[in-house]
């Protein structure tokens, strides 16, 4: 019994040693997942997310080492929680700092023309836009006035607004429509 409570509670490196390594390999990540483009964050295709699963794969050793102990994995974890909040609590309150982490809002779509370049330097191809904005609820990019890749990764959409002819001509068609309904009322 003695054993099992030793292999549970005993890590096999300096606590030290289990503070620091997540605190690397957070900010290893941070800086990594910044580096590879707002696209990793949110608009991830069937490659993106195998890398995503095999990244956190691939550094769980170096965050827990050697040990194996309950207490070395709820150390591990502990410290990368605090480690997050601390840098999100920091980063709210120095909008500067969190626009150089996160980088700018990307215009991929303004005035309703595409915007090739942006799109290529997101690595985002017209057809993952498209998705996208299906997903949103439009039925084609032609619907759209503009389109923001936000910091975050997030895609924003604003659709289209109909000119004021299209919408006073519209209005005037409905009134006909009901003044035909009124006239065919009166006519029974």
């Amino acid at each position: 019994m003695d054993a099992l409570w030793h292999d549970l509670l005993h890590p096999d490196v300096s606590i030290l040693e289990k503070v620091m390594r997540p605190i690397l390999v957070y900010l290893f990540l941070i800086i990594s997942l910044r580096l590879a483009g707002k696209r990793e964050l949110a608009q991830l295709n069937p490659f993106d997310l195998v890398v995503l699963m095999t990244l956190s794969n691939t550094v769980q050793n170096a965050i827990i080492g050697n040990d194996n102990s309950l207490l070395g994995g709820l150390i591990g974890a502990t410290t990368l929680l605090v480690v997050n909040y601390v840098v999100v609590r920091f980063l709210y309150t120095h909008e500067s700092i969190d626009r150089i982490i996160e980088g700018d809002a990307e215009l991929l779509i303004d005035n309703g023309v595409l915007q090739v370049d942006q799109l290529k330097k997101e690595l985002i191809t017209t057809t993952e836009l498209t998705e996208a904005a299906h997903k949103q609820g439009f039925a084609s990019l032609a619907e759209i006035d503009r389109a923001v890749m936000e910091p975050g990764g997030t895609l924003t959409f604003v659709a289209k607004k109909p000119l004021k002819e299209e919408v006073q001509y519209n209005e005037i068609l409905q009134r006909l429509e009901r003044i035909a309904q009124d006239i065919e009322a009166l006519r029974r």
